[in-house]
């Protein structure tokens, strides 16, 4: 049976904060896309059949063992007004740390056909009215947040539409040895 997972950077620590704004949102505007969403940053979405499922994870697990933990600065508000997409930003750092090691996932799992994000940020509402995007954008203007990425998770699509974590990937700090070309003499 095919199913949708996603792959993102997850931390518990931002969990309920990021939570307290979807409600002051929902509030303030009533029901929306991602308003039961728990946080997190999307690397990828895709859809396999269930039974290629342990192949992938294999994949994530050897992949996150080569990446080293580093913290994340969620440091302003933005959108994107095409999409309706209402989100808290990354700082220039974090989006360093961020993005290389998205490219290597979306390389990892290549064979897929994957819904990428290669620009790091964490959604608070998606497919808002222009109207609803002007009111996220008064109610919040600034925040602090931050957390230790140290780990990718992978989710899973229920049945409701919601995703839920079915399983982790910590990173290992073991960068993957380079290739040196020996010499027999």
């Amino acid at each position: 049976m095919e199913k949708t997972y996603s792959v993102v950077f997850y931390s518990k620590t931002v969990i309920e904060p990021v939570k307290k704004l979807k409600e002051l949102l929902r509030s303030k505007i009533d029901w929306y896309n991602s308003c039961n969403s728990e946080a997190h940053i999307t690397i990828c979405e895709f859809t396999i059949e269930e039974s290629e499922l342990d192949s992938i994870k294999q994949k994530l697990s050897k992949i996150a063992d080569t990446f080293t933990p580093f913290q994340v600065y969620l440091n302003h508000f933005d959108s994107f007004p095409n999409a309706g997409a209402f989100f808290i930003g990354v700082n220039e750092d974090s989006k360093n740390n961020l993005v290389p090691i998205m490219k290597k996932i979306h390389e990892t799992l290549k064979s897929l056909k994957l819904k990428k994000s290669d620009n790091p940020h964490m959604s608070i509402g998606r497919r808002l009215t222009p109207e609803n995007l002007k009111i996220a954008s008064d109610l919040f203007t600034t925040i602090n947040f931050q957390f230790e990425c140290n780990e990718i998770v992978i989710r899973e699509l229920e049945p409701h539409k919601q995703f839920f974590v079915i399983d982790s990937f910590p990173f290992g700090s073991n960068p993957e040895p380079e290739f040196v070309q020996g010499s027999l003499f």
